[in-house]
C-alpha cells in the first residue's frame, strides 16, 4: 500500500478524503483486521435528558448548608434536548462541543450508566432494539476518560488476563495469545508490550500508550460498537492524532466508533466521518464532517481561511458566562442555530444533514468497509456464552492480584519496615528488664499494646489501598468482566500471604525482646491471637472502604470504630466499671477478646512475686486475670469470637460489594 495515497472512505451518507499517513509500513497495514459480527447501528430518537443537580450531591455533603434532606430543593437542568442521530458500522462519529455541553451525559445514557438522578425521554436503539444494560454489555465497549489499569502489570500481561476473563472458554490458550498479539499489533503497542503500564506514581508507558492499552482491553472481545469518552484528553497533539488514526482504522474494520472530543485539531477533524456539534445539549449540526463548513457557510457563518473548523464553530456555539448580557446573547445564537438545523433535517429519516453531493453518493449506494482476509478475522459470539465460570474467574483474578501486588516492592518494603520498626521499638523498651521477668503491670500494658499498634496502622493502609482500586473495580464490574463473588474471594485470599508475613515480622521480635513466656506452645497461641486481631482490623477496614464513597469518610469511620473497640477493650477502663452501652460494645470489640486471650496465654500457670509489707508471695497469674474480670470465658472462646468478628466483617464487606456501587464520589 502506498502510504501517501489519498484514501477515499465511503460510509453510507459520508465520503471522507484524508491525506493522512494511516499506516507506517506495509507490515502494519496487513495486521489490521475486521470485526467479524453483523452490521451494527446506533440510533437516537428525540432524546431529552434532565439532570437533578441536587441528587448528584450526597446528603452528607449537604450538611454544610444546615438544611434537612427534605428541605433541599432539586434543580433540574437540561443536559440533552431533543437530540436525534443515526450511525452505522464503518463510521466514526465525533461529538464535539465545549465543556458542559452534554457530551459525557449522552455517552452515559447510551451505555445505561447515567447516575445523575436524571429524567429521560426519547428512544435509543441498538441494532433496532431498545438499549438495556444487558444489551449494552453484549454489544458496546465503553472506554472511559480516565485510564484505570493495574500499574505493576506489563501491557501484555494486562491484556492476557483480560483475554482469559472475557474470551469464551472454548478458545484455546494459543487462540487467546494470538488474539492478544493481534490487538497489540493493531494498536501499535509492540514496542512497549513488556513494559509496565504504570500510573501517576509508578513509571511505565507513556500517556498515549496507556490510553491505547485501555482501548485494547475493550477490543479483546471484538465489539461491534466502540464508545470513547474524551480519548484525546491529556495527550499532546501528535499522540492524539495517532490515536484517532487508530480509531479510524478500527472504524474501517466494520466497527461503529463513537467518541466525544472537546476541540480537535484540523487534521484530526478530517478523520471523522460524522460530526455532532452540541451546545447546551442541543445539536446545531449533525452530519458528514466534510459538509459542516458548507452548511454553516450557507447560514452566514463561513469559516475563515486557514482556521480550524472545529475551533471556529465550537467558539461560535459556546456560551460566554462572564456577564448576563454575553450569556443571553450566546444562548440566543445557539438556540437559533439549533432551530435552523432542526428545520433542515425535519423530513429526513436518519436525522443527518446531507449536501447535494452526499445525497448523490447515498442514492448510488455505499461501498462496504474494507475487509481483512478471512483468516485474520476473529469472530466472537455476540451472546458471549461460554465465558469463564466463577471458579475460573477466581483463579484468574487471584493470579492477577498477586502479580500486581507482589511487584510493588516499595510498598511491601515500607509496610514490612513499618511492622518491624514498631516491634523493635516496643521490644527494646521492655528489653531492659534483663533476666528479671516483667512486672504484672508492665506485662498487662505490653500485651494490650501488642494488640493495638499494628491493627491501627493496618486500618489506614487497607482503606487507602481499597480506594485506589475502587474506580477500576467499578468499571470492571459494570463491564461484566467478572462477578462480585470471584473478586471477593480473590481479594481476601490473595492478601493472606502478605498478612501472615507482616504479622510474623511484627509479632516475633517484640515477643522475644520483651522476654514473654518462652514455651513454644505459648508463643504459637500468642501469635494466633495477634494474627486474628490484626485480621479483624483488616476485615473492618475492607467493610468501611466498600461502604463509604470517599477516602476521607472511610478513614474517619475506620478510625472511629477502632477507637470505640480500643476504649472498650478492658484496659483503659475495667469491664466492671463500664457504663451499660460501653459494656455492650465491648462484647463486639476484637480488642477486648484478643486482650483477654493474651492475658490467659501469658499469665495462666506462671508465678509472679507479690510483696505485702515485708512478705513476698508467689501468686499464680490466673488470679491477676480474675482481678481484671477477664477470666469469664475459656481461652478457646476468645479464638471463636475473634473468628466470628472476622467473618461478620467479611460478610458485610461482601454485601457492600454486591449492593453498593463501588464508584468513589471523587470520580463523579
Amino acid at each position: 500500500m502506498d502510504t501517501n495515497t489519498s484514501l477515499t472512505h465511503v460510509n453510507g451518507s459520508s465520503q471522507l478524503h484524508a491525506d493522512t499517513q494511516l499506516f507506517s509500513s506495509e507490515e502494519d497495514s496487513s495486521l489490521y483486521f475486521t470485526y467479524g459480527g453483523d452490521c451494527n447501528q446506533l440510533e437516537v430518537n428525540n432524546l431529552h435528558y434532565q439532570v437533578d443537580t441536587a441528587a448528584q450531591i450526597p446528603w452528607y455533603e449537604r450538611l454544610s448548608e444546615f438544611k434537612l434532606p427534605w428541605e433541599i430543593q432539586g434543580d433540574k437542568q437540561t443536559a440533552i434536548d431533543k437530540l436525534s442521530l443515526r450511525v452505522r458500522s464503518g463510521q466514526m462519529l465525533a461529538i464535539i462541543g465545549s465543556s458542559g455541553c452534554g457530551k459525557t451525559s449522552l455517552l452515559d445514557i447510551i451505555t445505561c450508566r447515567d447516575e445523575g438522578g436524571g429524567v429521560t425521554s426519547g428512544q435509543i436503539l441498538i441494532n433496532g432494539r431498545p438499549n438495556t444494560a444487558q444489551l449494552v454489555k453484549k454489544s458496546i465497549a465503553h472506554v472511559r476518560q480516565d485510564d484505570r489499569l493495574l500499574p505493576h502489570l506489563t501491557v501484555r500481561e494486562t491484556l492476557a488476563f483480560v483475554a482469559k476473563l472475557r474470551l469464551p472458554t472454548h478458545f484455546t490458550q494459543a487462540q487467546r495469545d494470538q488474539r492478544v498479539d493481534d490487538v497489540i499489533a493493531e494498536l501499535r503497542l509492540r514496542q512497549c508490550a513488556h513494559t509496565r503500564v504504570g500510573n501517576d506514581y509508578v513509571r511505565g508507558v507513556s500517556g498515549g500508550e496507556r490510553r491505547r492499552v485501555s482501548i485494547a482491553v475493550q477490543l479483546l472481545w471484538n465489539p461491534g460498537i466502540l464508545i470513547l469518552d474524551e480519548p484525546t484528553s491529556g495527550l499532546d497533539s501528535f499522540t492524539a492524532h495517532n490515536l484517532v488514526i487508530t480509531l479510524s482504522r478500527l472504524a474501517r474494520g466494520n466497527r461503529l466508533v463513537l467518541l466525544s472530543v472537546h476541540q480537535p485539531r484540523s487534521d484530526i477533524f478530517q478523520l471523522f466521518d460524522l460530526v455532532v456539534l452540541l451546545s447546551s445539549g442541543s445539536a446545531v449540526y449533525c452530519g458528514a464532517a466534510r459538509d459542516m463548513v458548507p452548511y454553516f457557510t450557507a447560514l452566514g457563518h463561513p469559516c475563515p481561511r486557514y482556521c480550524n473548523p472545529s475551533d471556529f464553530y465550537v467558539d461560535l456555539i459556546s456560551i460566554d458566562r462572564r456577564s448576563p448580557e454575553h450569556e443571553a446573547q450566546c444562548l440566543e445564537r445557539a438556540r437559533v442555530l439549533a432551530e435552523q438545523f432542526s428545520e433542515k433535517v425535519r423530513d429526513t429519516d436518519d436525522h443527518m444533514w446531507k449536501s447535494g453531493m452526499a445525497l448523490m453518493h447515498s442514492e448510488s449506494g455505499s461501498a462496504q468497509p474494507d475487509k481483512a482476509k478471512d483468516d485474520q478475522v476473529v469472530v466472537i459470539s455476540k451472546d458471549r456464552d461460554g465465558l469463564p465460570s466463577r471458579l475460573q474467574q477466581f483463579s484468574i483474578l487471584i493470579r492477577r492480584h498477586m502479580y500486581n501486588d507482589y511487584r510493588d516492592l516499595v510498598t511491601l518494603l515500607v509496610h514490612g519496615l513499618e511492622a518491624l520498626l514498631m516491634s523493635l521499638l516496643v521490644g527494646c523498651l521492655y528489653y531492659g528488664a534483663g533476666e528479671q521477668p516483667l512486672s504484672i503491670q508492665d506485662t498487662v500494658a505490653l500485651l494490650y499494646m501488642i494488640g493495638a499498634l499494628t491493627p491501627f496502622a493496618v486500618v489506614l493502609d487497607v482503606i487507602a489501598k481499597c480506594h485506589a482500586e475502587r474506580a477500576m473495580l467499578y468499571h470492571e464490574l459494570e463491564d461484566g468482566m467478572y462477578s462480585v463473588t470471584s473478586y471477593f474471594f480473590a481479594k481476601v485470599l490473595g492478601e493472606l500471604p502478605e498478612h501472615c508475613v507482616f504479622t510474623l515480622v511484627y509479632g516475633l521480635p517484640i515477643y522475644w525482646l520483651a522476654g514473654l513466656n518462652e514455651a513454644p506452645d505459648r508463643f504459637l497461641f500468642n501469635f494466633l491471637l495477634v494474627w486474628l486481631m490484626v485480621y479483624c482490623s483488616r476485615a473492618m477496614a475492607l467493610f468501611v472502604a466498600a461502604a463509604l464513597p470517599t477516602l476521607q469518610t472511610s478513614a474517619f469511620m475506620g478510625n472511629s470504630l477502632f477507637t470505640v473497640f480500643y476504649l472498650t477493650g478492658g484496659f483503659v477502663i475495667s469491664l466492671e466499671n463500664m457504663w451499660q452501652v460501653a459494656s455492650w460494645l465491648s462484647h463486639a470489640s476484637f480488642m477486648r477478646w484478643g486482650f483477654q486471650g493474651l492475658l490467659l496465654v501469658q499469665f495462666r500457670g506462671n508465678k509472679y512475686p507479690v510483696s505485702i509489707g515485708n512478705f513476698t508471695l508467689d501468686v499464680d497469674g490466673i488470679y491477676v486475670v480474675e482481678m481484671m474480670k477477664m477470666n469469664q470465658y475459656p481461652l478457646y472462646s476468645c479464638y471463636l469470637v475473634l473468628l466470628a468478628v472476622c467473618l461478620v466483617f467479611m460478610a458485610l464487606y461482601y454485601v457492600c460489594l454486591k449492593f453498593i456501587k463501588q464508584k468513589s464520589s471523587q470520580d463523579w
